[in-house]
């Protein structure tokens, strides 16, 4: 079954993160695939958002991987794989410890490491509209 989500513009990230966190269930691997300035960073900063990290959110563009804290204690991994031109570059920061952790890893650019995602990963993409929405859509 094909999953969707609109956002209409900035104002509507908080509703599509809290429908977007519903959604997923007990997926822990979560892959953004979508073109530059598409918003994967800006909706990964909203699902941080909604699940209580209070730490400021950036794009880990240079350090790869950064650790934020949720409300409830759980540490959520942000992962960017731009810069990415190897997979043991991946593999050398211990990425295949932060996916079997059982923690949240959002990942921006995964298909620079596709050879190295689980089989469970949920795929998501997000595509910029016409009317500069966005989509979501996951199967």
């Amino acid at each position: 079954m094909k999953n969707e989500i609109i956002i209409k513009d900035l104002d509507d990230l908080d509703r599509a993160a809290e429908e977007f966190l519903q959604k997923i269930g007990d997926n822990r691997i979560i892959a953004f695939y979508a073109p530059m300035g598409a918003g994967k960073t800006t909706f990964t900063t909203a699902l941080c958002h909604r699940l209580g990290v209070g730490d400021a959110v950036c794009s880990p563009t240079f350090t790869i991987v950064n650790e934020y804290l949720s409300a409830d204690g759980e540490p959520v991994y942000h992962f960017d794989f731009y810069r990415i031109n190897k997979l043991s570059e991946a593999v050398d920061i211990g990425f295949y410890d932060y996916i079997d952790s059982g923690c949240l890893c959002l990942i921006e650019w995964p298909e620079n490491i596709d050879g190295l995602l689980p089989s469970d990963t949920l795929k998501v993409h997000i595509r910029v509209n016409p009317d500069f929405s966005r989509t979501l859509t996951w199967d």
